[in-house]
């Protein structure tokens, strides 16, 4: 398990962080509900899989991410996360997330005073709520399954309402928390061995994020970290399973799908504005990625968008 903790940096007094009960929506929510569900794709597909920095006074909220990956934006902070993961973040905490295209999982957005533990009360759990974090679930783990699956029946409790589904409600999320914060109590004790290198990818995160249409070489990054590229790459391989390069190729790869699904451009365009000076190499480049062409992927993409929203049930906050 893979535990990320981000403490909330001053934000500069002329910058206004708007809050919200359920971003984007201006009309108070705090009568009508004491839990929102909704699936990731739901609300960021909307915002162009951007979720700009705000906070919720009054709300937690856990993400439980299946497919996809990003950047969770905790302050000044960003941190990458992948498949399979748990974000929590407490009330009044800044925060917000840059999402792939192929984004997947749910969004549950909890009043503070119905929580088992009150974030920052003394005990596991309490510390565990009192700052954002990302929990990586290992596949095959017991703890990791169960966490999941009690995140799967709270959505599933949310959308169907039957009878006596608050009660349920709430065993789920005590159990799914109370795991996770086991699990993060489990990582922390391996804390020191592991600090640095977190540093380390919470850094190369914020550089490659600023740099991705730059095309910058695996050396660039290792240089800036002041390590050897063998070094760095042995860290990005512990903590995200791939090769440096890879994992620039992703971010990159990312960032034109994202350009492609929502850019007015042609793709000529779009291409330059990635910093390709021939768009033919970056047609090759994404078709080697994807295994299909710009032009391909993007109208395959607009149109299961367009299935999905079409499908998705219309979700009344109880």
């Amino acid at each position: 398990m893979h535990i990320s903790n981000m403490t909330n940096r001053k934000t500069p007094a002329d910058r206004i962080i708007p809050t919200y009960e359920l971003y984007g929506e201006d009309e108070p929510a705090s009568a009508r509900f004491w839990v929102h569900c909704e699936t990731i794709p739901a609300r960021s597909s909307q915002y162009h899989w951007e979720i700009g920095l705000h906070r919720h006074d009054h709300f937690l909220q856990i993400l439980l991410v299946t497919e996809g990956s990003g950047d969770a934006i905790f302050g000044d902070e960003i941190v990458r996360f992948e498949p399979c993961s748990v974000l929590t973040v407490p009330p009044a905490a800044n925060h917000g997330f840059r999402f792939s295209p192929d984004i997947n999982g749910y969004v549950f957005t909890l009043l503070a005073s119905r929580l088992p533990v009150r974030p920052g009360e003394p005990s596991q759990l309490g510390h565990f709520l009192s700052r954002a974090r990302i929990t990586r679930l290992d596949e095959g783990h017991a703890s990791s399954s169960l966490i999941r699956e009690s995140l799967d029946r709270l959505y599933e409790e949310w959308q169907e309402r039957r009878s006596g589904r608050a009660v349920l409600m709430e065993a789920f999320l005590a159990t799914a928390l109370t795991l996770t914060a086991r699990l993060a109590g489990q990582d922390i004790g391996n804390a020191d061995a592991t600090d640095e290198n977190d540093r380390r990818m919470e850094v190369l995160t914020a550089m490659m994020h600023r740099e991705v249409r730059n095309h910058r070489p695996a050396s660039f990054y290792a240089k800036a970290l002041g390590i050897s590229p063998t070094h760095l790459n042995r860290v990005v391989k512990l903590k995200a399973g791939v090769s440096t390069q890879n994992l620039v190729l992703r971010r990159l790869l990312e960032e034109a799908q994202r350009e492609l699904l929502f850019s007015p451009g042609s793709i000529q365009e779009v291409a330059f504005r990635l910093g390709f000076a021939d768009p033919a190499y970056f047609s090759r480049f994404f078709t080697r990625q994807t295994g299909s062409t710009p032009r391909v992927w993007k109208m395959r993409e607009q149109q299961r968008l367009g299935e999905r929203d079409s499908n998705d049930p219309v979700n009344e906050p109880s």
